[in-house]
């Protein structure tokens, strides 16, 4: 039986979504879509161009896969819920990442607009996909709110830091009656597979992609982490114990 990402009503088999922004050339992402095998790809609806195919980043994802416009630029719900509503009128369809921030430092999002932002927009048939810092209270809002999954930071987007909220996701991951999918921060593989060990439905990942050396390769190395985690995830690991235990039996020696 396949392992399957269902979403929105679509099934979905790679759990490694990817973002477009970043990259020296928007030639890299059909090699990147194709080497890390993901069915997901996000695109800031202010790249899309329908005019200039050149400089319309939409015009450079495989027609196979989903397209998940976001809502980055937006600093308040009615921000959010109008670059939506434009993304869908482009024909973009309806799924949609809520991003809404306001903090230019560090770039984190504000929770309580984003709620806010989800609530319209799930009421108004989106799939909605919102990104989050990791709080279980506003979790659940989200998913009351009518949210298709939730999207925490692993750490600061962009900064390639890894997992530093892993314990709030952990719980996120426990109560939460959704997909919850780490995005922002992720800068290795390693990190990737550790998210979903811990019982992720997927991860997002785009600057550490698109700043690698060698973007097509790094693509295909985040791919194949993200399903050995998964596979170790369902493959049920082992207990962590405080003290050592011997693999082997500690009696019996030859010669006694």
């Amino acid at each position: 039986m396949k392992d399957l990402l269902k979403i929105g009503g679509k099934e979905i088999t790679s759990r490694l979504f990817l973002g477009t922004g970043k990259f020296s050339s928007n030639r890299l992402i059909p090699d990147c879509v194709k080497a890390s095998g993901a069915q997901v790809v996000t695109v800031a609806l202010r790249r899309v161009d329908l005019e200039f195919e050149e400089e319309n980043i939409a015009s450079y994802v495989p027609g196979e896969c989903i397209l998940m416009p976001n809502t980055s630029g937006a600093r308040n719900a009615r921000e959010a819920v109008r670059i939506a509503r434009l993304a869908r009128a482009a024909g973009c369809g309806d799924w949609v990442k809520i991003e809404v921030i306001a903090d230019n430092r560090y770039l984190l999002p504000d929770n309580y607009e984003t709620v806010k932002a989800t609530e319209i927009l799930a009421g108004e048939g989106f799939v909605v996909l919102p990104y989050m810092s990791p709080d279980l209270m506003v979790a659940k809002k989200l998913a009351e709110a009518g949210a298709a999954a939730v999207m925490p930071l692993g750490s600061p987007i962009g900064s390639n830091r890894g997992l530093k909220t892993r314990e709030l996701i952990r719980i996120l991951i426990e109560e939460i009656p959704l997909p919850i999918i780490v995005d922002a921060g992720l800068g290795r593989p390693s990190e990737a597979a550790e998210a979903m060990e811990m019982g992720a439905a997927a991860v997002l990942v785009n600057t550490a992609i698109a700043t690698a050396d060698n973007p097509v390769a790094m693509a295909r190395a985040f791919g194949l982490a993200v399903e050995a985690g998964r596979l170790a995830y369902l493959s049920g690991p082992g207990e962590v114990r405080e003290y050592a235990r011997a693999s082997s039996p500690l009696t019996g020696f030859l010669r006694e």
